[in-house]
């Protein structure tokens, strides 16, 4: 138990330094950014006096290490500021927006795990044949399509030439869950689309390692179906570098999501982010960055300890 405590405690410290050199280096990146803020709120007409007073203003007359520490005060307690352009709290900014992200990444995660873990099994249960050449053909050439070009091609198909979906635009879930799912569909379906790609060449692999394992045979040789065998014995240990990857996904589906959501206009937190870099909205394009790092870091924290719930095997090492 105390050795638990003690490896909880150090993963907690190295997640910790990684939000922080993450944070600081977004910070001096942002500060290089061509332009001057102070210029674009000011206006035209604005003297230099008046630019200079709204530097000072704003804090952007410091030193940017000056700058960051007091950014670091006001996050200890529980500030992440106020947009330079609009004055709304960087905070609620952010979690008026976090449902539609949410939404976005959870559907549209689960659909390429719909799609990936059948295929998986499929192919490792018929390994080097025509159906897993077959199905390793199609998962290459989908790889190889970038998201905002899938997203024009689902857009082209079932908003303009079918006209089953909206192409673009977001419904919130007090306008129906119908009409809500309606406006994900296509977004959520553009991202999994990419993402069920890596998920089921995981699964395959260490599939096909499984069905060779001696409890496998013992099954088999019990005169077990071959579906019982695959879905009840063979598919919960060939889930850890599955949910690993589902992990390490996560921040790479924030980076997929940013473009998903300005192809369909859905006000999330990537759009957000885009917004923010491109108006040098300093406090907003920091405050997103620490919550996506936060939500990154906190995600393959949890999928460690999902390790001991798909495989009883850890649980057992781990506590040795």
């Amino acid at each position: 138990m105390k050795d638990r405590i003690r490896t909880t405690g150090k993963r907690l410290i190295r997640l910790f330094g990684v939000v922080l050199a993450v944070t600081a280096i977004t910070f001096v990146l942002v500060d290089f950014l061509p332009g001057n803020i102070a210029y674009d709120i000011a206006g035209e007409e604005a003297t230099m006096e008046d630019i200079e007073a709204l530097q000072k203003e704003l804090g952007l007359d410091r030193p940017v290490i000056i700058r960051y520490g007091n950014w670091l005060a006001d996050i200890a307690k529980g500030d992440l500021g106020k947009s330079f352009r609009t004055q709304e709290p960087v905070l609620e900014a952010i979690l008026s927006r976090l449902p539609v992200t949410i939404e976005l990444m959870v559907l549209s995660q689960l659909f390429a795990l719909a799609l990936a873990v059948p295929l998986g099994i499929l192919s490792a249960y018929k390994p080097r044949t025509i159906i897993d050449n077959t199905l390793s053909s199609i998962a290459f050439a989908m790889m190889s399509i970038p998201v905002f070009v899938m997203g024009l091609v689902l857009i082209y198909i079932f908003a303009i030439k079918l006209q089953w979906l909206p192409a673009t635009g977001y419904m919130p879930l007090s306008d129906g869950i119908q009409n809500n799912l309606r406006s994900f569909l296509l977004p959520a379906l553009c991202i999994a689309m990419v993402e069920w790609v890596p998920f089921m060449r995981v699964l395959r692999s260490d599939m096909i390692a499984t069905l060779q394992e001696n409890f496998i045979l013992m099954a088999k040789s019990k005169g077990l179906p071959a579906s019982h065998i695959l879905f009840r014995h063979a598919l919960r240990p060939s889930s850890l570098t599955l949910i690993t990857i589902l992990g390490i996904h996560m921040g790479h589906l924030i980076g997929g999501a940013v473009i998903v959501e300005i192809i369909f206009a859905l006000p999330g937190i990537g759009r957000l982010l885009i917004g923010s870099i491109f108006s040098r909205d300093f406090a907003m394009v920091q405050g997103c960055i620490l919550f996506i790092t936060i939500a990154y870091v906190g995600v393959n924290f949890l999928v460690d300890y999902f390790y001991g719930l798909v495989d009883p095997r850890i649980r057992i090492s781990g506590m040795g």
